[in-house]
């Protein structure tokens, strides 16, 4: 208890010290600094009296870790607390580094599965496979375990040794690996998709990404490319400043890309590009979507308000918050908003709202009365409000109650593997064809693993049902709620016709990153993929892309 109370006494000591107690501080004891203090104070006497008296043994770490989370929760999704346990997950967010066997782990039954396998890792070159059931580490069984404390066990440091046990086809194999420096590539792909228009997929603003990046576009151009487009879909963001070497390989030197404004104003800044571009005059359409957030919006934004590009998709998330680091006692780190961006036209992209977010967490509706107009370097009109609007509007099409539920469940990758052990001598995209055999095989794979479902409609018939049961109406009603049972009951079979072409669409991305990796699936997909295609067709039709830019195109949205 002596011990305890010392502490204390420390703690609010150290307190008065840092905000800078003096005898005014004394005199008025409703401050702000005197605020602080107390309620400090009372949040170590509570902590105190539960672990004296409290009926069971208290777990300290597990406790304060609540209490900072549950507090930063009243602030912003994005000012969070890294224990030391997470010091590894902070390095890979940030660096997109860590030491690994390279693969990626999914839960499914008393086990986890290989899910990915990046190419040209440990894991890769020991012959492990997606699909593949993994059960020990280091002789230690892994069943019952989640996947976040898997995927600690195969993360280390680089060099270091580990034997995994994985089960194929009911066998057991062990392989010994050793870990390496696994870098996750900013642009897992850039090609050709036509005789002049250059792509570049682009997943990450890690340390140096723009390196990645400017060698996709140099070569792009070396191949006669004429035009690119940028495709940032699902990028997260991450560093700032990359983002504005981004822009930078587009726009010429002096233009400014964001500034940052917050209370502290010594971390005020403005950036804005330094060096000679590598081309400024391409042809240029960039592509987001809900989950294009941070640094893909700055640049994203930035382009749009210089009219250095057109912006093809979806609204983009919404963050425009930044935040640095902190290091805090004990190898802890908390990551804190310190300030929010504007980008050239002088609005913020971040929501003004978090409480109605999407399912996702991207921006949701944003009401009229909060939207502010801006206006770009051409004088088109811009909003703020919560994430890029783009110039053109494509939505995708909605996958089907049937084509979600194979995804989800897993039927879609289990599948496909089966369909990898069975076909082993494919060696190029060009000798794949998912046949009508195969599609026929694939209902019969269905059907020895008794796949079923209930469409939403379904679901809410039989809700009312089982409500009607419990007023006493369905006795009363009992031929009505029969025949709309028959009416709205779907036909398995029928389903697997009607939407065959979605679902032929996911087997097939599926199958090909077991031969060709992530590579190899992404050149496959976007050579049907809507987005990608509407945005080449507006670069080839110069005349709509520059109404676009000079604010004279009429509105555009393709569902």
């Amino acid at each position: 208890m002596k011990k305890i109370r010392s502490g204390r006494i420390i703690i609010v000591f150290s307190l008065l010290l840092i905000v800078g107690v003096s005898t005014g501080f004394l005199a008025n004891q409703e401050t702000r600094d005197f605020r602080i203090a107390k309620n400090l104070d009372i949040f170590f006497s509570l902590f105190r009296e539960l672990n004296t008296f409290y009926v069971d043994e208290i777990d300290p770490d597990k406790l304060i870790k609540a209490g900072i989370d549950n507090m930063l929760k009243t602030l912003d999704p994005y000012t969070v607390y890294f224990p030391e346990s997470e010091a590894d997950e902070f390095a890979i967010m940030t660096t997109g580094k860590y030491g690994g066997i390279g693969s990626l782990v999914r839960g499914t039954g008393d086990y986890v599965v290989i899910s990915e396998v990046y190419k040209g890792f440990p894991a890769d070159k020991a012959g492990i496979k997606p699909g593949d059931i993994l059960k020990k580490v280091d002789g230690a069984s892994l069943k019952g375990f989640p996947t976040d404390k898997v995927s600690e066990k195969l993360k280390g440091n680089p060099g270091t040794e580990i034997n995994v046990t994985i089960e194929r086809n009911g066998k057991d194999t062990d392989y010994n690996l050793k870990r390496e420096k696994i870098v996750m590539p900013p642009v897992p792909f850039y090609g050709m998709i036509d005789s002049k228009t250059g792509y570049i997929r682009f997943t990450n603003f890690t340390q140096n990404c723009v390196d990645d990046v400017k060698t996709a576009l140099n070569e792009l151009k070396n191949s006669n490319a004429q035009q690119i487009i940028l495709d940032l879909r699902g990028n997260p963001g991450g560093l700032l400043i990359e983002a504005v070497a981004i822009v930078n390989l587009f726009v010429s030197e002096g233009n400014e890309v964001v500034s940052t404004k917050g209370k502290v104003k010594q971390f005020d800044e403005d950036f804005k590009t330094t060096k000679q571009p590598v081309d400024d005059k391409i042809p240029l359409a960039v592509i987001i979507n809900r989950s294009s957030a941070s640094a893909s919006e700055i640049v994203a934004g930035a382009l749009q308000d210089l009219d250095r590009g057109i912006i093809v998709g979806q609204r983009s998330y919404g963050k425009g918050l930044v935040q640095i680091t902190r290091q805090l006692s004990y190898n802890t780190q908390l990551k804190v908003t310190t300030a929010k961006y504007y980008i050239p036209s002088g609005r913020c992209i971040q929501a003004r709202d978090f409480s109605h977010p999407n399912e996702d967490g991207s921006v949701g509706f944003i009401p009229d009365s909060l939207i502010s107009e801006f206006k770009t370097k051409n004088g088109r009109i811009v909003k703020d409000g919560g994430g890029i609007t783009p110039d053109i509007e494509i939505l995708p099409e909605p996958l089907s109650q049937i084509s979600s539920e194979l995804f989800l469940r897993n039927f879609i990758f289990d599948y496909a593997t089966a369909y990898f052990w069975s076909h082993p001598n494919i060696s190029s995209t060009d000798q794949f064809t998912f046949t009508d055999q195969d599609y026929s095989d694939f209902k019969t794979f269905l059907i020895s693993r008794k796949f079923n479902y209930k469409t939403s409609t379904e679901e809410s018939l039989n809700e009312l049902i089982t409500n009607a049961k419990k007023e006493k109406y369905y006795d009363i009603h009992k031929d009505l709620f029969n025949d709309l049972q028959k009416d709205i009951a779907h036909n398995l079979d029928q389903d697997l016709t009607m939407f065959r072409s979605e679902i032929t669409d996911l087997l097939e991305d599926e199958i090909i990153s077991r031969y060709f990796y992530e590579p190899g699936a992404i050149a496959w997909t976007i050579k049907k993929d809507e987005q990608v295609l509407k945005a080449r067709d507006l670069l080839n039709d110069r005349g709509e892309y520059d109404a676009i830019l000079k604010g004279t195109a009429g509105a555009i949205v393709v569902k």
